[in-house]
């Protein structure tokens, strides 16, 4: 990659190209990554404006946030002929939930205990409900009726069954694996419930395409720097989200996500100042002028050294 900075732009707009992000999946990120620790509401104008270097128009930005309200993610609020849009109870606690995930530090060592989930104890609808959420927060289903994680967010797994309604019906258990189990072995369990070859090819095209983006991202204009950061979230949130977050122990060697994970933290740290100029020039919050993030903002990936 050329060190000029029209090269480095040129560069940015093919892998924009090359990720075809979906419009309200980007907006999405840019929520979650931009807009949530600066209060968490825009201008609809703003929002356009944020957008426009992803290649989005004013349409397709309207249809999308309309689509997330009905979702539950955002609400709508009018002042006069203007429209902002900010999260919803239901987005913020997502939000919060795939911020544990997304923005994680180093793991900490596995105490080679396993979390099960037997949900064939429910029945119908509650049953889908609760399998749906549990794949979404990295459960494996073992067997029809059975899910495992040796790892969960505890925290997100009480509040799914809260919401549900389901605290008195789902069994729950925990324990720890016998200790003559061989490493084969606990990899095998880990083969059988998800499908690590092809979360290693989504990591594997995340290094490819980001990695090119290391020597220079430093140097980024804001406007650059904000494009590369919104394209590295929303391409990590797309592999993350969708990784169980096993322990060492359970993965094939070498594992890609571990690159992976290093090269998202290295990359964020150096376009996040510059990128935050961008948007204190680009975003309009309905509440006033652009504000410090929230002091959370700092720990992403085990802190931004500010």
């Amino acid at each position: 990659m050329s060190g000029a900075s029209g090269d480095i732009g040129s560069e940015i707009d093919r892998l924009v190209e090359r990720l075809r992000p979906n419009a309200k999946s980007l907006i999405v990120t840019l929520f979650g990554d931009a807009i949530s620790p600066h209060g968490g509401a825009v201008w609809l104008g703003s929002l356009v404006d944020l957008v426009a270097p992803f290649g989005l128009n004013e349409r397709v930005v309207r249809t999308s946030v309309f689509r997330l309200s009905k979702e539950g993610w955002l609400a709508s609020t009018h002042v006069g002929r203007r429209s902002s849009y900010g999260l919803t109870d239901t987005g913020r606690r997502r939000f919060e939930a795939a911020d544990r995930v997304i923005y994680a530090g180093p793991r900490k060592p596995w105490g080679e205990r396993w979390t099960i989930v037997f949900t064939g104890t429910l029945d119908g609808e509650a049953r889908d409900t609760l399998k749906t959420e549990l794949l979404w927060q990295g459960f494996g289903p073992l067997q029809p009726g059975v899910m495992l994680h040796p790892d969960p967010d505890e925290v997100s797994l009480k509040r799914t069954l809260a919401a549900a309604g389901l605290g008195d019906g789902a069994v729950v258990m925990r324990g720890s694996g016998e200790g003559w189990m061989t490493p084969a072995g606990l990899q095998g369990v880990a083969a059988r419930a998800w499908d690590l070859d092809a979360l290693a090819s989504v990591y594997g095209q995340f290094l490819a395409d980001f990695e090119p983006f290391s020597a220079q991202a430093a140097a980024l204009s804001p406007r650059e720097a904000f494009r590369l950061r919104i394209l590295l979230l929303h391409a990590w949130r797309r592999a993350v989200l969708r990784d169980p977050l096993l322990p060492e122990e359970l993965l094939p060697a070498p594992w890609p996500g571990a690159a992976a994970r290093r090269l998202v933290g290295d990359l964020y740290r150096a376009v996040e100042g510059a990128a935050e100029a961008h948007l204190a020039e680009a975003m309009v919050a309905p509440d006033g002028p652009f504000t410090a993030p929230a002091p959370s903002y700092y720990d992403r990936f085990g802190g931004l050294g500010r």
